[in-house]
């Protein structure tokens, strides 16, 4: 890279970055340290990997920006098959951990494709939306970019990892921004609020309420007749979606995801089984208090209470050892990461670029919201790490490199 070059990368956002990752290996150290301190670089232990795995990632910082942003654009549609294949061969060739058939191991190292499959599918629909003959208006173009969305994801579901897959609503985000109706927006809220709504107070005063709304919308509209048609058809189906929750619940879901359901919505209390986790995450970030208990000395995070903490539950530490105030920070970092990505997608001119940052912005802020409402226990636990910060060589490099790509092409926005 050149120093003119170099100049023209978003130093802002390089720097939140590079102190989420500096704060996130400070937490993974304490949550996995021993009864004695050793050696920062220890391989056997999550923190000497992990110090390993961001110093790799500052190799991949330095090919990603080293490569010609339309790079990027010209050959999307290729890194979007690989990434496809090598979620297929999981199903031949994957190792199983912890129930899920998501990684290939390498010797003590594994690799999750599904963690590089999200700037693959970035990069591929950003291709498509933006592509000369693509409307998102028409419907046959919202099929098509609805099912560039839906392969990975539908590949990913069976391994299982729901997690990982329901990070793939993140996409309506560059889909709305072009144009696509706030109808499935609006139908997606709605189909969640009937689903939860009927699970706590059941169908039948769900069908009453959605009657309700529907007959009041109905006589409102009463001089537009498609609008009535409407209002009767979103109706119907809601009542007939409400209806169907217990069967899809009992069904199709697993029971560990009816449990953490159940324990969400306050229908379970369940401190000692499926709920442990979850339970012992919000004992420990209660205890922070303020100004936290210091770092390495949190008693919640040093008996390792919350299994796993080093992961998907690493903001946990961040609440005990830290308190309100380093929570508090890490949420403003994010916040200012996300702002700042929303104002580089913003002045694209070229509107590949602009696509791709606006999925770089949902696939961050879903991981970012669900990670800490799984950990404070508003969300089920649903196995999704928190960006830059949770420990893995998988969700770093592959946020990494999602992250650099958008830095790389809004360094090159000056050339249009």
């Amino acid at each position: 890279m050149s120093k003119s070059s170099a100049a023209g990368f978003d130093w802002i956002s390089i720097f939140i970055y590079l102190i989420l990752i500096c704060f996130g290996w400070t937490n993974i150290y304490s949550a996995s340290l021993g009864s004695t301190s050793g050696s920062f670089f220890d391989l056997d232990q999550p923190y000497g990997k992990q110090a390993l795995f961001i110093g790799l990632s500052i190799f991949l910082i330095i090919i990603v920006l080293s490569v010609e942003a339309k790079f990027y654009q010209r050959f999307s549609s290729i890194i979007y098959i690989v990434s496809l294949l090598s979620l297929a061969g999981l199903f031949v060739f994957g190792k199983t951990i912890s129930g899920a058939t998501s990684w290939y191991s390498f010797g003590s190292f594994g690799l999750q494709p599904s963690e590089f499959a999200k700037f693959a599918t970035a990069l591929a629909l950003s291709k498509y939306l933006s592509d000369i003959q693509t409307n998102i208006r028409q419907l046959s173009h919202q099929v098509k970019a609805f099912i560039i969305i839906a392969i990975p994801a539908l590949l990913i579901v069976p391994q299982p990892d729901p997690g990982s897959a329901l990070v793939y609503a993140a996409f309506f985000f560059p889909l709305y921004r072009e144009g696509l109706s706030g109808f499935y927006l609006v139908t997606g809220l709605s189909a969640v609020a009937v689903f939860i709504l009927t699970l706590i107070i059941g169908p039948v005063w769900v069908s009453i309420t959605v009657l309700a709304l529907g007959l009041l919308m109905f006589f409102r509209k009463r001089k537009k007749r498609p609008g009535r048609i409407l209002v009767t058809l979103f109706a119907a189906i809601s009542i007939g979606l409400s209806f169907s929750v217990n069967y899809i619940f009992e069904n199709v879901f697993e029971q560990r995801h009816r449990d953490r359901f159940n324990i969400v919505l306050g229908k379970e209390v369940d401190s000692r089984g499926i709920g442990y986790n979850t339970n012992q995450s919000e004992i420990a970030i209660g205890s922070g208090g303020w100004l936290g208990k210091g770092w390495t000395e949190g008693t919640q995070t040093k008996g390792h209470f919350v299994p796993e903490q080093h992961t998907d539950y690493i903001f946990s530490t961040v609440g005990e050892e830290w308190g309100f105030l380093g929570s508090a920070m890490v949420v403003i970092l994010f916040v200012l990461l996300l702002l700042r990505l929303l104002i580089l997608a913003e002045r694209q001119r070229n509107q590949f670029y602009r696509i791709y940052g606006y999925s770089v912005i949902g696939i961050l802020f879903i991981h970012f919201l669900v990670n800490i409402g799984m950990v404070i226990g508003v969300f089920p636990t649903v196995g999704i790490p928190l960006p830059f910060f949770s420990y893995g060589g998988s969700g770093l490099w592959g946020f990494t490199i999602l992250l650099f790509i958008f830095i790389k092409l809004d360094s090159d926005r000056l050339s249009y």
